[in-house]
């Protein structure tokens, strides 16, 4: 099946489709951003170290460029790399991940953008257990894409690309996989939970998966520094 042109010319692209990773390598290299699954809602995604890319990023959302986007990566490794986490073992973050969990942990001076995250030292990390996001981090020579969700700052996140049709001519791509999910939960979308400071954690963002993320980290001895019984 060959891509699909939308409105002003966005190349939509199934992502099973055989060109998808090659188009979607092509819009990176170029700069662009573009819309992609996750495991848990649709994304805009670019070039984390490119900064003309991080910059449109945070104009197509209308984003304050003060509040920070994650990285993807594709495997523990490449998370190690980006961020510190020699206080994290491999057992625990093999168990966390991939998923639908956003691990917040210093940065490594292997992020060298500075338009990324300028107002902290930390890194949201995310390895999501969706095939064609992990894939095209691995074409993408293992480098961190920049990932947020694709949808206008305050607006709902997106199950599928027909929610977010306004972004598309801002767009280098749209890649689709249908409907994510079955259920409104979905739109939570990942839990951020700061394991920065060793022994302990932080619930910044309470998503999908956040019991079951809550209990690992505990059976680990990771303590919580907020009260959790406002949170669940």
């Amino acid at each position: 099946m060959q891509p699909q042109t939308a409105e002003k010319k966005t190349t939509v692209c199934q992502v099973e489709d055989r060109a998808a990773l090659k188009v979607a390598r092509q819009c990176l290299l170029g700069g662009q951003v573009i819309a992609l699954p996750t495991d848990t809602v649709y994304g805009l995604a670019c070039d984390a170290n490119n900064e003309h890319a991080i910059q449109r990023m945070y104009e197509i959302k209308g984003r304050d460029e003060h509040k920070p986007v994650a990285i993807c990566v594709n495997n523990i490794e490449a998370l190690r790399r980006y961020g510190q986490a020699a206080h994290l073992s491999d057992e625990l973050l093999t168990r966390l991940l991939p998923g639908p969990l956003t691990i917040v942990i210093e940065r490594t001076p292997e992020l060298s953008n500075r338009f990324l995250n300028p107002s902290t030292s930390k890194i949201g990390i995310r390895i999501p257990d969706f095939k064609f996001i992990r894939d095209l981090c691995s074409v993408w020579h293992e480098q961190p894409l920049a990932l947020t969700s694709a949808n206008r700052s305050s607006a709902p996140s997106s199950l599928q690309v027909t929610e977010f049709r306004s972004l598309w001519p801002q767009l280098g791509a749209v890649f689709d996989a249908g409907q994510i999910g079955l259920t409104e939960e979905r739109r939570l979308a990942s839990t951020v939970i700061d394991l920065a400071t060793p022994g302990y954690y932080e619930i910044v963002r309470a998503g999908v998966a956040l019991k079951q993320t809550l209990r690992l980290v505990e059976k680990y001895g990771i303590k919580p520094r907020q009260d959790i019984g406002q949170i669940l």
